[in-house]
């Protein structure tokens, strides 16, 4: 039967830490009984990391005198990396990685040299990224896709849409892919018989089953996610020119949202929405002229914000 690498990782950091430590400690702090410590114990030994053991009421397990793991050396642009990394995972939505973040800073403090670590707790305590507030996730749901996706694995999976009504299917997982503050899964439906994204957030159950699927040659996950979010039918189909080069117009917030085509007299951008008020809002933000081409309650929207806006100008700028 294979070890949990993990625990066994998890038990060499314990040892490299505090030194000594006796079967039950290590045993509590591992959540294992005592003679599975002694099983991981020859593991290490068999990779050969040298463990001395003390018998009696004062004795335990610890490294060897003067063993040393070779440490890890980073470059100021790979501490950066890491320490950018660790600061986005905070905000990704995953409830349970506050712990394994900490962690993972902590040990990364301890093998940096002194100037590297001043720079890396500035990271932590100076450096702020907008990103977009994340519901959170199932990091169960996204640890157990992420591994069949990779194995190209199928899972059976229980979900609950929109409406709150609880399926079965199975799932071929093609990749994750996080958009607009969450995480969806994408792959063929077994249910439905056809591509789909799922949130993470609404999986209730993902267990891996004995099968396995064909992932499509280079198939692009959020390439698929953008469009399938773009087309999902809402209240009101958005269509408007916008004159504009369309690679400026990318970089816009509304082009998160929409799908874009360039064509002679301008670009043609398409979305759907389901409140037209903050769509309106969303096509006075552009810094481009545009004509809404459908539907008509959009541009009356939009007609009557700038009334309000130019209404409010005037109040400003009136004589006492």
């Amino acid at each position: 039967m294979s070890l949990p690498a993990s625990r066994i990782l998890a038990l060499l950091e314990l040892l490299q830490s505090r030194g000594q430590l006796d079967g039950a400690a290590i045993a509590a702090e591992l959540q294992v009984e005592r003679r599975t410590v002694r099983r991981y114990i020859v593991a290490l030994e068999a990779l050969g990391i040298p463990v001395d053991r003390e018998r009696g009421r004062f004795g335990g397990y610890r490294l060897a005198t003067g063993f040393r793991l070779p440490p890890l050396m980073f470059s100021e642009d790979e501490a950066l990396a890491l320490g950018l990394g660790l600061l986005a995972a905070r905000q990704l939505g995953l409830a349970d990685t506050a712990p394994a973040v900490a962690s993972a800073q902590a040990k990364l403090e301890r093998v940096l040299p002194a100037a590297l670590k001043q720079r890396q707790r500035g990271i932590a305590e100076r450096v702020a990224l907008d990103l977009q507030p994340a519901v959170p996730a199932n990091p169960a749901a996204l640890s157990t896709l992420g591994a069949a996706a990779l194995a190209q694995q199928r899972v059976a999976m229980r979900y609950r849409d929109l409406q709150g009504r609880l399926s079965e299917r199975p799932f071929d997982p093609y990749g994750l892919g996080y958009r607009g503050g969450r995480w969806y899964a994408v792959g063929h439906c077994g249910l439905r018989r056809a591509l789909r994204s799922f949130r993470l957030d609404r999986i209730e159950s993902v267990d891996p089953l004995p099968q396995s699927f064909g992932r499509p040659e280079g198939f692009d996950v959020l390439a698929h996610l953008n469009a399938s979010l773009v087309e999902m039918p809402r209240a009101h189909a958005v269509r408007a020119l916008v004159q504009a080069p369309l690679e400026a117009l990318t970089r816009q917030p509304l082009a998160a949202i929409s799908s874009l085509e360039q064509q002679e007299d301008g670009v043609l951008l398409r979305c759907q929405a389901d409140e037209l008020p903050w769509m309106a809002l969303s096509f006075a933000a552009l810094p481009f002229p545009f004509r809404i081409l459908e539907p008509d309650a959009l541009a009356r929207e939009i007609a009557s914000h700038a009334r309000q806006l130019l209404t409010l100008a005037g109040q400003a700028t009136a004589p006492d």
